[in-house]
């Protein structure tokens, strides 16, 4: 009996929607750049339950033949490839004539669509790749198209789609990545009957400000950045970096070529290498990059999001990415100064036609024996090594200390000794115990906060001048279900619009930290590790404010301030390591 056969279109389509869709987000991806390709100069997107209800896309494109909307719900069907060669030289966003094959084969999607010249548009209704009706109906020129009940017919999908919230902030994340690289493109996005960003059309700098920059600003967002610009024969770049004493944890980054977003880790690393030396801690710059190169010279189709792409020539971009923002910082005497002390520095001689060239030589010790005790090193130079992360093969050098032997290591009357500002050191009869003394902090504010937020008994400090939290929609996402263990915490926040809050309280323990820049790096640290009030958010929070409120690396302390640091770090019973895995403590064996 034969085995093999085809799949029926309906399931093939399914197949394919769990390529091209795989959330609400993907959905209205596909339906945006097809309103784009289309020609719409206003886009209008229309949400409730974050897209798991309803998704509408409304746009004033050319519209469609009733053959032609028929035809689109076809797999493969497509208006801009004919040949495969096409596929190198394509400017459009959407191409396969998969995606609303595979949208109508997992919900219920009813669309409208005329064009200018008809005098009637045509209705079309599809449930699960079925057609329920096609007719004749009056509507506006363009496409009119909802997508209802997504999943509806796949349970297992829809059952792994997350909380409202974050599947709403996966809609705004694909929202940013259309508007900002069409920015002469008008564009309303609603959810649940509450207008979230209504746009005008305008330029790439003040969408970026009408996204980011929030209706409270007391400053423009973009004033925070620099205009970087260049055209060569391969690629032109234009778009803006952010200064670097505007570098945040939570910064914005985004890369776009010839009208269509993109993930680069390579050129990334190309803006990191520009402000290598001119960040300070974790911080990283925000940057909107929009690239434009011959289609011939990328390819888009390594991903069926299309969002990680190929480029025929990456060093020489690089290169290019690296030069032009280096340039245009170093304009705006951001860059650091040249440095003319030569103390260090090879000589380069000034070699003459007379000059005698000799052939160089190495100098050696003939002597010397790396068995001799006279040769080893008594103590390491380098002590930043000391506290980098074990490699796979060796296991940390402060596991060696038992847990119980540690109280044992601080003898009676012992004097602490601080190196560099940066260093607790500590006799003991290991040897030399040196202690990172902001990370030893953290540690020890970070068991507080935790215990603190699990019983919340903060007091509170008001602040003679209340301070303006200043959030893009997606941030609001994160930060509303943290309220009340914030109001725990200590912190006072009343509602300014829709966008912002008003901080008038902090806790009282936050100390002279900014409580903008602690609560910004709450909300960084929430997003970055998923959490949730059900899965782990009090972690990501006390750990963001012990980072925040811990002794800075370069504060003198007194020996009391050095003694009572040690002894609650070692009376905890994780010490070894910060909350996100940095070493705190090692033992220098000073008998090598």
């Amino acid at each position: 009996m034969d085995v093999v056969r085809l799949l029926p279109d309906a399931v093939a389509n399914q197949i394919a929607a769990g390529e091209v869709i795989q959330r609400p987000a993907s959905c209205l991806k596909e339906l945006v750049e097809n309103s784009l390709d289309a020609g719409a100069t206003r886009i209008e997107i229309l949400l409730l339950d974050a897209g798991r209800t309803l998704l509408q896309v409304i746009d004033n494109g050319r519209g469609m033949s009733d053959t032609d909307t028929r035809m689109a719900f076809e797999r493969h069907a497509t208006s801009k490839i004919q040949e495969a060669k096409d596929l190198f030289t394509l400017r459009t966003m959407g191409f396969r004539g998969e995606a609303l094959p595979s949208i109508a084969a997992v919900s219920h999607v009813e669309i409208t669509s005329r064009r200018e010249d008809d005098e009637v548009g045509t209705l079309l209704e599809i449930a699960g790749s079925q057609v329920i009706r096609q007719e004749a109906c009056q509507c506006a020129v363009g496409t009119n198209i909802k997508v209802k009940d997504l999943f509806y017919n796949v349970p297992a999908r829809r059952k792994f789609l997350k909380t409202d919230q974050t599947e709403l902030r996966n809609l705004l994340t694909e929202f940013y990545h259309i508007a900002l690289v069409y920015p002469q493109v008008q564009f309303t996005l609603a959810h649940n009957d509450e207008i979230l960003y209504s746009l005008p059309a305008t330029n790439e700098k003040q969408r970026i400000e009408a996204i980011f920059g929030g209706a409270t600003n007391r400053t423009l967002y973009t004033s925070r950045f620099v205009e970087v610009k260049t055209e060569t024969e391969l690629v032109n770049i234009y778009g803006f970096v952010g200064k670097p004493e505007e570098a945040t944890k939570n910064a914005q980054q985004y890369f776009f070529v010839n009208g269509r977003y993109m993930r680069h880790p390579y050129f990334h690393k190309a803006v990191m290498t520009a402000y290598a030396g001119l960040l300070s801690g974790e911080t990283v710059p925000s940057y909107f990059l929009y690239f434009t190169i011959a289609p011939d010279a990328i390819d888009v189709n390594v991903h069926p999001t299309k969002t990680e792409i190929k480029f025929a020539d990456e060093q020489l971009i690089f290169q290019i990415l690296l030069s032009v923002i280096r340039e245009s910082l170093g304009k705006f005497n951001i860059s650091p100064s040249l440095d003319f002390n030569r103390e260090g520095e090879i000589e380069m001689p000034v070699l003459t036609g007379d000059t005698p060239i000799s052939q160089p030589k190495v100098m050696v010790d003939p002597n010397y024996n790396p068995f001799r005790p006279n040769n080893a090193t008594k103590a390491p130079k380098n002590w930043e090594s000391l506290y980098s992360p074990p490699s796979s093969h060796s296991a940390p050098q402060q596991e060696l200390i038992p847990d119980a032997f540690l109280p044992s290591l601080l003898p009676e009357g012992w004097k602490p000794y601080q190196y560099q500002e940066k260093y607790i050191l500590c006799p003991s009869p290991l040897g030399l115990m040196a202690i990172e003394q902001h990370r030893a902090h953290v540690v020890v504010l970070y068991e507080q906060y935790k215990a603190m937020l699990q019983h919340p008994t903060f007091a509170s400090q008001q602040l003679l001048f209340p301070e303006v939290l200043e959030l893009t929609m997606d941030d609001m996402l994160v930060i509303e279900p943290l309220l009340d263990s914030l109001k725990g915490l200590g912190f006072e926040l009343d509602l300014l619009g829709k966008d912002a809050y008003s901080i008038s309280g902090v806790p009282a323990l936050l100390g002279q930290t900014n409580p903008v820049k602690a609560l910004k790096d709450i909300i960084y640290s929430v997003r970055e590790c998923g959490a949730t009030v059900e899965n782990g958010f009090v972690h990501s929070i006390a750990l963001s404010l012990a980072q925040d409120t811990a002794i800075p690396v370069g504060q003198s302390l007194t020996d009391d301030q050095m003694r009572d640091l040690v002894e609650k770090l070692i009376a905890l019973p994780h010490y070894r390591l910060t909350p996100d895995g940095k070493t705190v403590l090692t033992i220098i064996d000073i008998n090598l």
